[in-house]
């Protein structure tokens, strides 16, 4: 188990890419996390949700995705609450302090998803979720040591030098943990280095010394990262300019699924332009994107706060076009109601009118792989849809794609308005898809250079070969037995 000194240290890129390296050995290897909070989810085979970094890891792994790989999902709605997914599939919702004294009851499910994960592999990597040093969160925990405990398996801690006071934290974890929980770390690692690490030996000998632990190596700072999905918005990076086309995104207090723009950012001829709180839109925008969201009325409160629903009335005036994903399809619409109060106090909300359709938010939640074509330049595309909600009008007549699941009958989904302008869509993934985004970009006026799952699988394979240069890796194997 990769345990971390924190958030955000990089534990999830690390599992990735041990999961490419033993893969690349002949090794059957299988990611698996306990509990993952995201709203950056991904959709299995079988209709169910798991965290979208389990997806990268079984990509690294070269493994189907399965609902076992994360068992328990969490994805935030409010600042005190969020969905709670089990087993990929849809629990409940619960305030933070409930969930609390709740998780502890999931526990044997988390088990049973890792007893079936480790089935015919010979190595399962498992990634821990924040901090073991959460000492404040250990009653119940499922996340770190309280599943490494009950699972009875080894842990390495990771540390991250980039952020500063990496042998504090790793230390310091060691202090605050009680003694059997110190003796499950059997070593640990210090991730993102700049610069020559041959200058943090004695670093690594202070941390020995001080914890009893083996050292298993530095990783150096690993450019190409940028080219892999972020587990979460902690890892929503800037945008990126000098592209002819510029591609505007408003950054929602609930942003979800927002990997769908990492092929955007990836292309040369595109720029891609993160719009943050208290920012206007860019006047000079192509396309803006409305991404989606946890939380569709809130979020459309919150967009509208920013002032950005002026901007994007501006825009519209101005000839510039307008893409909803998801949540974002739902605001473009003339009105969302909740009848059964599932995002907060039942009633309706008028939307942006951008589009004339009317959403319905509904108990029941779509998960399912889907694929088809766009309609405007009959591109083939592929995705996924992961929402509640019905969304119906006249603009739904004018579809965006036809798509269906498997080798059913295609369907209409989506809208666009009478001038082609704005369009609105509830498949997420589809710019990963190179043959609808070349035939999107070129319709913007731009051009597509590149084999977007191409390039994120060879990225794997530097990331692998990247480990095997900075970690010793018989030691990895020797701690995991």
């Amino acid at each position: 188990m990769i345990q971390g000194t924190g958030s955000n240290v990089g534990k999830s890129l690390i599992v990735a890419g041990l999961c490419r390296l033993f893969a690349n050995r002949g090794m059957v290897v299988r990611p698996f996390k306990p509990q993952n909070m995201s709203n950056n989810a991904a959709v299995t085979a079988d209709g169910g949700e798991i965290g979208r970094a389990q997806a990268l890891q079984a990509m690294g792994a070269r493994v189907p995705l399965s609902v076992h790989m994360n068992p328990v999902l969490l994805k935030p709605e409010t600042d005190v609450g969020a969905q709670v997914i089990v087993q990929g599939r849809r629990a409940g919702t619960m305030r933070a302090r409930e969930y609390g004294s709740r998780k502890a009851e999931l526990l044997p499910k988390v088990l049973e998803s890792f007893a079936v994960t480790g089935r015919d592999a010979d190595l399962v990597l498992v990634e821990g979720a924040g901090s073991p040093a959460e000492i404040n969160l250990r009653a119940g925990d499922i996340a770190n040591m309280g599943f490494a405990e009950a699972a009875d398996i080894p842990v390495a801690l990771c540390g991250d030098i980039d952020r500063g006071g990496v042998i504090a934290s790793l230390v310091g974890t060691h202090t605050i943990l009680p003694e059997n929980e110190r003796r499950r770390i059997r070593a640990f690692l210090v991730n993102r280095f700049r610069g020559d690490v041959s200058l943090f030996d004695e670093g690594l000998r202070e941390i020995s010394a001080r914890t009893g632990w083996r050292s298993l190596g530095v990783v150096p700072w690993f450019d190409a990262a940028r080219h892999l999905p972020a587990e979460d918005a902690l890892g929503l990076e800037e945008g990126k300019s000098g592209g002819a086309v510029k591609v505007a995104v408003p950054v929602i207090s609930r942003i979800a699924n927002f990997d769908d723009l990492d092929p955007l950012r990836m292309e040369a001829d595109v720029t891609l332009e993160l719009v943050r709180p208290g920012e206007p839109l860019p006047g000079d925008a192509d396309l803006v994107l409305l991404p989606g969201s946890k939380s569709t009325i809130g979020d459309l409160a919150f967009l509208r706060a920013q002032g950005w629903d002026i901007d994007l009335a501006a825009h519209v005036r101005r000839g510039g076009r307008v893409l909803g994903v998801c949540g974002g399809y739902q605001m473009l619409g003339r009105v969302i109601a909740d009848p059964d109060g599932i995002e907060g106090p039942a009633g309706s909300v008028e939307g942006l009118g951008l589009l004339d359709v009317e959403t319905v938010l509904t108990m029941d939640k779509r998960v399912v792989e889907v694929s088809g074509a766009h309609v405007r330049s009959g591109a083939p595309l592929s995705g996924y849809e992961i929402h509640v909600g019905r969304t119906v009008g006249p603009d739904c007549e004018s579809a965006f794609s036809e798509i269906a699941e498997g080798t059913a009958a295609r369907h209409p989904d989506g809208a666009v308005s009478a001038n082609g302008r704005i369009m609105g869509t509830y498949v997420h993934g589809l710019f990963a898809h190179d043959g609808f985004r070349a035939a999107f970009l070129k319709d913007l006026g731009g051009a597509s250079g590149l084999a977007y799952e191409a390039e994120v699988d060879a990225t794997l394979d530097r990331l692998a070969a990247h480990l095997e240069a900075s970690l010793d890796i018989d030691a990895i194997l020797a701690v995991a037995g």
